[in-house]
This record gives C-alpha cells, structure tokens and sequence, in this order.
C-alpha cells in the first residue's frame, strides 16, 4: 500500500498565493511548508508501505529522507496527476498538500479502502477533493475532469465511475486555499507545525495592522 503526495516546493512566490493578503509571499511559503510537514509527518506514521512525493521543483532538506521522490511532469495539473499515478502499482492513496489536518488514522482508513474496494475518493468543502484511492491504478483517471472548479469532486466520482471504479466516500475536509481556511483547519489541529505557523503569522499580521 502506498501513498502519492502532490506537493510543490515551498518557494516564495509560487506557493499558497491567495494567503496573500494578510500574509506576505515568504508567509504563505511558510504555511505551506508547515502543511507539507504535517501532510507527510501523518503518512510516514501510518502503516503505508512507501510515501512517494510528486515535486513541481527541486528537493530540499524540508522534506524527510523517507519520502521517495519523483518530478512532476506535465502541463495541465491533469497531465501532472497522470503521470505521477503512471509511478503507482497496486493499493495507492493520492493527497495533496492542502488537508494538514489529516491524521494517520485517516491515511489508513483511506488506505484499508483502496486495498478492499474499487475505490474510494475524499470531496473537499469547496466542491473539489483532496483524495483519492484505488485498488489498481488505470489510466485516464482524471480525462475530462475540470481541476479547481466547483464541479471537480461530482466529476471525478463520475469519471471514476466511468472506469468501473465505484468509489466509496471518505470524510469531506476543507482544504487551504486562502486565510480563513487557514485560520479553521488550524483550529481542527491544533497540535501540529501548521497550526504553530499559522498561529505565529496571525500575530505578526495583527501586529503590522497596528503599526499601519
């Protein structure tokens, strides 16, 4: 059993750009950062045989020597998500940087789903998704899916449906796209990297607020 990361190198600037405002762009690299680790700290502490992370960019030291890493290819992010699922064989979980709130409980359920069942996929709060499982990858997966729309999640569970891949629901979670996810999936951990970060940041922008 094994777990895909999408994750992009937390480059200021590149990165987590609709923090922007109250953050600054070295901030929003910052909380992504902090929701990588946490994303990866909760994957490498499940019963996942392998953690592989799908890079847009160059390595660095803030990702664990555990991870095996490959290079994002492609120009559309559908292009991407296949040709990162294309490293995959047999039971694969597939999540992004954006739920640092997922725990390892959850990457194993996500997990036990895609080894006993055809599939099973997790919809996001914004009408996306921010998992998907499967027993056996197959190609096409993500052909003619609209990525970061309002439609994206009924989409892909009828693209995936499609494909003979019935998928059983996972928890909907709420991703980090801007501050006030931030703000509200920090409250739902607030024990990790990303709620400290989140949590130093919003005093240091209440603190600028004050000075203006």
């Amino acid at each position: 059993m094994r777990v895909l990361v999408m994750a992009k190198e937390p480059v200021p600037g590149r990165v987590k750009t609709r923090l922007c405002p109250p953050l600054d762009p070295a901030g929003a690299a910052e909380v992504a950062a902090a929701a990588l680790h946490d994303t990866l700290d909760a994957v490498l502490a499940s019963g996942a045989e392998e953690c592989v992370v799908a890079l847009d960019g160059t390595p660095g030291p803030w990702l664990p020597r555990r991870a095996h890493v490959v290079a994002q290819r492609g120009g559309s992010f559908a292009e991407r998500l296949e040709n990162a699922w294309a490293h995959m064989r047999g039971p694969t979980l597939q999540i992004g940087m954006d739920t640092p709130q997922l725990t390892a409980a959850g990457v194993d359920e996500a997990l036990r789903l895609a080894e006993h069942g055809p599939a099973a996929l997790g919809p996001a709060e914004d009408g996306g998704w921010w998992a998907l499982a499967v027993r056996e990858p197959r190609r096409g997966m993500f052909a003619g899916v609209p990525m970061s729309d309002a439609s994206t999640g009924e989409r892909q569970r009828r693209r995936l449906r499609a494909l003979g891949l019935e998928p059983e629901p996972l928890p909907t979670l709420r991703d980090v796209d801007r501050w006030d996810d931030a703000l509200a999936v920090a409250a739902l951990a607030p024990q990790g990297r990303f709620a400290a970060t989140v949590a130093r940041l919003a005093g240091a922008a209440v603190t600028r607020a004050a000075r203006a």
